[in-house]
């Protein structure tokens, strides 16, 4: 499906028009994607000249998607000109099927990288290259609407992180599995989706000493109904089950409604987003073992404020946000999330990534009365007490020498 959203030419003067026009070598192309394989790029889409840096091109290629109902995506593709085209500019979606392979998914990005490619390359003399065909999909199913038998409900089963590990004197054995049920429609996003995790140890130090074993489970059943109010503002409705044995959490039942507002539309959300959302609700908590409050069981009302920025430009990419929590009955009892990450490109070959992450953790409400045993740590059997959080990573890269990366050799 070809879904063009903009096409837009600004050609400044005579002189540039020109210059296109007079354009006979490969434009070089700058490929910025997340979630491309460049090699089967490279391989495929040979007629033009792939380089290092944006600052180096003649077209800088900036591909972002989203994910949609049951696992879907959808990829916009924005093709910049520069230099000799500059002030062109062509940006198209295209919407990837839950079920599509791999390979179904690699054609069809190479299949919209050659239509960008061609947009730019048909105002030179290059254009007589091509050849255009057009394949109307719609001419087999007839004139008729197309029924849908399962409403827009999307369903997608998964069994994962199923690892083994053994040795002479100990065995490891993890796994999760769930389901994932969503529909989407422009007015209502639902989901249901229950979950399930499981980890067994079991360590044996020597022939005379006593076995240590640990089985551990977190299951969960997460649902939402949110509808959309406007183009900046929607409303939804959260309920969720949880238990763990390592956080002596028995039965955990919230339900939370809560508002959103979106600074931006909506629908630029791929490229920019800014958003500030607001929950409010009520949950009851049953505990396994007695909490460091003297409680065995408890119902609370509790409050969420988040706020989210996501900008995604062909400099780089900032995600950074702010999530506050307290339950209403003590306003001590509270959590606070600071949380953001950014890369840029900051001059040619020069590329800066930094990550971090702070807590502040005051609402561990579930610990269990009493000491872990060294057991009960080593194992991660149980939750421990801790005042914050904090992890961070940064990393710098320098790229220079040959502009260009068109060859691509996979031996090895």
């Amino acid at each position: 499906m070809l879904n063009i959203v903009s096409a837009q030419e600004t050609l400044t003067n005579r002189s540039q028009t020109n210059g296109i026009r007079q354009q006979t070598d490969p434009p070089e192309v700058y490929l910025d994607c997340r979630r491309c394989d460049y090699d089967f790029i490279r391989t495929e889409i040979d007629f033009v000249r792939y380089v290092r840096d944006p600052e180096m091109a003649d077209i800088h290629v900036f591909v972002t998607d989203e994910r949609t109902a049951g696992d879907g995506r959808e990829y916009q593709f924005t093709f910049i000109g520069l230099k000799v085209f500059a002030g062109i500019e062509y940006t198209m979606k295209h919407h990837v099927a839950p079920n599509t392979t791999t390979a179904e998914q690699r054609e069809a990005i190479n299949r919209f990288l050659t239509m960008g490619f061609a947009s730019f390359m048909l105002q030179t003399p290059l254009g007589c290259n091509f050849r255009i065909t057009y394949t109307d999909s719609t001419s087999a199913s007839g004139s008729g609407e197309n029924e849908d038998s399962w409403n827009q409900w999307i369903f997608q089963s998964y069994v994962g992180g199923i690892n083994l590990e053994l040795e002479s004197n100990q065995r490891r054995f993890n796994s999760r599995w769930g389901i994932f049920a969503d529909k989407v429609t422009e007015e209502w996003k639902f989901r249901l989706r229950p979950y399930f995790n499981y980890n067994t140890v079991f360590i044996q130090p020597s022939e005379t000493a006593e076995p240590v074993s640990s089985r551990q489970h977190r299951h969960g059943f997460d649902s939402y109904a949110i509808k959309s109010l406007t183009d900046h503002w929607s409303a939804g409705l959260f309920g969720t089950y949880y238990t763990a044995s390592s956080r002596n959490i028995r039965h955990e039942f919230l339900l939370l409604p809560g508002i959103e507002y979106s600074l931006f539309p909506y629908r630029e959300a791929t490229r920019r987003a800014i958003t500030l959302t607001y929950q409010v609700g009520a949950g009851y908590y049953d505990y396994y073992d007695e909490t460091i409050f003297s409680k065995t069981e408890e119902s609370l009302f509790s409050h969420q404020l988040k706020g989210m920025v996501n900008v995604q430009q062909p400099w780089g990419t900032i995600e950074a946000g702010m999530i506050g929590s307290n339950y209403l009955h003590d306003f001590a009892r509270r959590r606070i999330e600071f949380y953001g990450q950014a890369s840029a490109r900051l001059f040619e070959g020069f590329a800066l990534t930094f990550q971090a992450d702070y807590n502040v953790v005051r609402d561990q409400l579930s610990l269990p009365r009493g000491e872990a045993s060294i057991e009960d740590i080593l194992l991660e059997q149980r939750e421990l007490a801790t005042a914050y959080t904090f992890s961070a990573t940064i990393a710098i890269t320098y790229t220079f020498g040959s502009k260009y990366t068109n060859i691509v050799n996979t031996r090895f």
